[in-house]
């Protein structure tokens, strides 16, 4: 049942707007990302438009050759004949032409206006988008290993370089790319870890919990635990940051995490012993 009860509080939510401000931002940014995607496929269609232009261009400027190599064999036509036709391909040429600096136009625009788009989206959502947006652009960058192993130690390789969030990046792009994978516990750890350097314990209580419900054989389980139990202190959830303490005892009694949780249980009972009085006077 208390394990129960932790896992639960694991799961605890990391929404700090208010209800009416939330409401009104998510309003925004579902206006903006409409808007957004109305851009998104007038961009497509223009550039199917101009892909499909291009091939006729190719076309007309062969019949204007075909028409040119033909002055010089047109003994059984009329030069008039070959001039009309010549004068229409010319023409035709001329139209096609039109439509493509049309669409090259309008591509141009729609291009700029989604650029706009997307920097109003990000400044709307805050810094904190800005930076994370700029890591997937950092993260994308990097060479992928093809295995699981390679890939956990990338991750944390960046992590440890204090890249944040291009570790948060890999470490979320394992778990989708390799779902079954037992170093998914591990990946969990790891961005758990990410959340917890910059003080995100409600994020950082969330990794930890899928950790020690979901992965309970991986390495790093006790490790969750002792860090589950400092979020809950940092949270000033006493009573849960002991349980922690507990259930690792409990559940890892062998694990060094085990030896530095009964230390600091010890130091709370301590605490918690009141000092004994004075004689009477």
């Amino acid at each position: 049942m208390r394990r129960l009860v932790l896992l639960a509080l694991l799961a605890l939510p990391g929404c700090f707007y208010p209800a009416d401000r939330g409401r009104a931002l998510e309003a925004k940014v579902d206006r903006l990302g409409t808007d957004s995607a109305q851009m998104q496929a007038e961009l497509k269609e223009a550039r199917e438009q101009l892909a499909a232009t291009l091939p006729k261009i190719d076309e007309k400027v062969a019949e204007v050759t075909k028409a040119l190599d033909g002055l010089d064999t047109a003994a059984r036509r009329k030069d008039a004949d070959i001039g009309v036709q010549l004068q229409k391909t010319m023409e035709d040429l001329s139209q096609l032409r039109g439509q493509v600096e049309t669409y090259l136009h309008k591509i141009t625009e729609l291009e700029t206006a989604l650029g706009a788009q997307d920097q109003k989206l990000l400044a709307l959502q805050g810094t904190a988008a800005v930076k994370e947006a700029e890591a997937k652009k950092k993260a994308e960058e990097l060479q992928r290993p093809t295995n699981p192993k390679d890939f956990l130690a990338l991750a944390q390789e960046r992590a440890k370089a204090g890249e944040v969030l291009v570790a948060r990046q890999l470490f979320t792009e394992l778990m989708k790319k390799w779902t079954k994978d037992p170093l998914v516990g591990e990946a969990h750890y790891g961005l758990g870890e990410t959340y917890f350097t910059e003080s995100k314990c409600r994020e950082a209580l969330f990794e930890y919990g899928k950790v020690v419900q979901d992965h309970p054989k991986t390495p790093s389980a006790p490790d969750a635990y002792l860090r589950s139990s400092e979020c809950f202190a940092q949270l000033k959830m006493k009573d849960e940051s002991r349980m922690a303490l507990e259930e690792l005892v409990k559940s890892y009694p062998k694990a060094s995490a085990a030896k530095t949780a009964k230390e600091r249980i010890a130091e709370l009972d301590k605490a918690k012993t009141p000092a004994k009085k004075g004689g009477k006077k």
